[in-house]
């Protein structure tokens, strides 16, 4: 059942991992600038890759992502694209990952919180909600 529910939000079983690692690394470094990221705040994103490996997809380096690492860039563009679709002021949009939240997944806390400390399932978690706010 859980594999249904994520099936609209991810489609990434016909995906070519060579072909888009790159690309995706990069819209990844570019939403992370948007949202003002730290460098820790996004190695947690990317699942807490090496630091090594870490600076060498900053420098453009990235070969073959694996299937989990290219799961979260997408759920990262899948907010990313969300948060722009619900608030049409690009400053919002941007900064709503670092506001604070009342939702109760949030617990008062802002969502970047939930994403990096809950990994994948907070990735997820996110990503459900903004999608249900904005009816898809």
């Amino acid at each position: 059942m859980a594999t249904a529910a994520i099936a609209p939000i991810l489609e990434l079983e016909n995906i070519d991992p060579e072909r888009l690692s790159g690309a995706g690394l990069r819209t990844f470094l570019n939403i992370s600038s948007a949202w003002g990221l730290a460098n820790d705040e996004m190695r947690a994103l990317l699942g807490s890759p090496s630091e090594s490996t870490f600076y060498q997809y900053k420098a453009g380096k990235c070969g073959t992502l694996s299937h989990d690492t290219l799961t979260r860039i997408s759920l990262v563009i899948g907010i990313y694209k969300a948060l722009h679709i619900l608030y049409p002021d690009e400053t919002l949009a941007d900064s709503w990952v670092r506001l604070p939240n009342r939702n109760p997944i949030f617990g008062g806390r802002p969502a970047l919180e939930l994403m990096v400390n809950a990994g994948l399932d907070g990735l997820f978690q996110v990503r459900r909600l903004l999608d249900g706010r904005r009816g898809a």
